[in-house]
């Protein structure tokens, strides 16, 4: 396959007398028609790096968007804009099928003044960029195609049945089963698999496990619209490149209002100015922007809560009150965790499908950390969900220590969250105070008596281990 759109962009460059790049829909590279010129101008910071990547940023993609491209049938002029790593203007060729969008053909512009390719070459051009569009349509299919085998891989019992489906992934895949996957669990999901997911190997729905919370009513995990969760099978290019996974797993999840957001297309022909503007207002937190150059209190003493606190009979002044309203279930934390939010997790990268069973319940157990920890999500990866790593591994049913019980009651919310904030601060007394916005005095009292209530000496190590998984583990529940 790749073969094959390698020979159409060099058609392309043939036909028009420039280097062609091929990128899918989501900015990620194909392929590339050689490039002999001496021109400097030609490779700028946006063509360099979508070559040496193999993608483009969201804020390059934001940018080029904002011409219209997305909804051109015909070619589009795109003028250099050199503040944003665009040295010389682009011509970009839309490829669709039956009305989609699958991609995008780049071609550089000749230089202001010089005569451009001619309509006849053009049309010709965008011929073979329909023809692309065919290819890029098939591939995506083929990935849904692979459903069945897709879900009888993570539905199977463990053992020679797993086995099989594995072998039947495998074989399905042909060659590209032996490259890099993640594996990504979004729920809970309302129903039918999508059509077709950019970068997806394979696309199916399953039953939702591992403690999702259905309608009200229901058991966790069964019944409703809560009883679903998305299977996503994604390929990579490599361990490190998990940028365009990510940014497709964002786009299955509903999308967070954007007040002041432009609207799209707004000034795309002043000049590159209005696509700017909207790319600033689009960009999500961590992403460079297109200048960047894209192919688009510590030292506190350790607290001594039992005897090394001063003794006190009541509550000392205490300070602002840190449990927001409604939130009886989560005892830390600045967000009530939402059991009906949707959320995605990602699992690390695999080579091959051996692992994939395994990588899957990495995807379910990131998926749930992010409703229990809404700092985490709502895309959270495997690699970086700490606790929940081993907690949600437990299974559906929640921790229920009788040493926590008491604590997690609706009453004692405040003492819960105290008693995690201090465990989440190593029991550093002066750094727990300041988060709960506290006086240290009240922390000391609050600290007596969750030890009254759970029976636990928070001196002793194993006592704090079990306290702070109970109270990380009724998030899950």
């Amino acid at each position: 396959m790749k073969g094959d759109y390698q020979d159409l962009v060099d058609e392309i460059s043939a036909l028009l007398g420039a280097p062609a790049t091929l990128e899918n829909r989501d900015f990620r590279l194909i392929a590339f028609g050689a490039h002999d010129s001496d021109d400097d101008l030609a490779m700028d910071p946006v063509r360099t790096r979508s070559i040496l990547t193999r993608q483009s940023t969201a804020a390059v993609r934001s940018w080029f968007e904002g011409f219209g491209i997305a909804r051109a049938t015909g070619p589009v002029r795109i003028p250099a804009a050199p503040d944003a790593g665009v040295f010389r203007g682009r011509i970009c060729l839309p490829v669709r099928y039956r009305g989609i969008v699958q991609g995008y053909v780049w071609l550089l512009d000749q230089e202001p003044g010089a005569p451009g390719p001619d309509p006849a070459a053009l049309s010709a051009a965008m011929e073979v960029a329909q023809r692309i569009g065919v290819l890029l349509a098939e591939e995506a299919k083929a990935g849904a195609d692979l459903s069945r085998e897709f879900q009888a891989v993570l539905t199977a019992g463990r053992g020679w049945q797993q086995d099989m489906a594995v072998a039947a992934l495998r074989a399905a895949l042909g060659p590209a089963g032996d490259g890099l996957h993640a594996a990504v669990c979004v729920a809970p999901w309302p129903g039918e698999a999508p059509a077709s997911v950019p970068g997806a190997a394979a696309v199916c729905v399953v039953p939702r496990r591992g403690g999702g919370a259905g309608e009200p009513g229901e058991a966790p995990g069964t019944g409703g619209t809560g009883g679903l969760a998305l299977a996503v099978l994604l390929r990579l290019r490599s361990t490190d490149a998990l940028a365009p996974a990510l940014t497709a797993v964002a786009r299955l999840l509903p999308r967070a209002p954007e007040p002041a957001a432009a609207a799209v297309g707004a000034g795309a022909g002043a000049g590159g100015a209005g696509p700017r503007k909207q790319a600033a207002a689009r960009t999500s937190a961590g992403a460079s922007a297109p200048a960047a150059g894209v192919g688009g209190p510590t030292g506190a003493a350790s607290a001594r809560p039992a005897s090394a606190r001063p003794a006190t009979t009541g509550p000392a002044t205490a300070g602002p009150a840190t449990a927001a309203p409604g939130t009886a279930g989560a005892p830390a934390g600045t967000s009530p965790a939402d059991p009906h939010r949707m959320t995605a997790g990602v699992a690390d990268p695999v080579r091959g499908l051996a692992d994939l069973p395994a990588a899957w319940e990495q995807a379910v157990a990131a998926a749930r950390a992010a409703v229990a920890e809404p700092r985490l999500g709502p895309v959270a990866q495997w690699s970086r969900i700490g606790p929940y790593r081993l907690l949600a591994s437990l299974g559906a049913d929640p921790v229920d220590d009788p040493a926590a019980r008491p604590l997690l009651a609706p009453a004692h919310r405040e003492l819960a969250r105290t008693a995690e904030v201090f465990l989440d601060c190593a029991g550093q007394a002066g750094r727990a105070a300041a988060a709960l916005g506290i006086h240290r005095q009240t922390l000391y009292y609050r600290l007596g008596r969750v030890e009254q209530l759970t029976g636990l000496d928070l001196d002793a190590g194993e006592d704090r281990l079990l306290l702070h998984m109970a109270l990380k583990a009724s998030r899950l529940a």
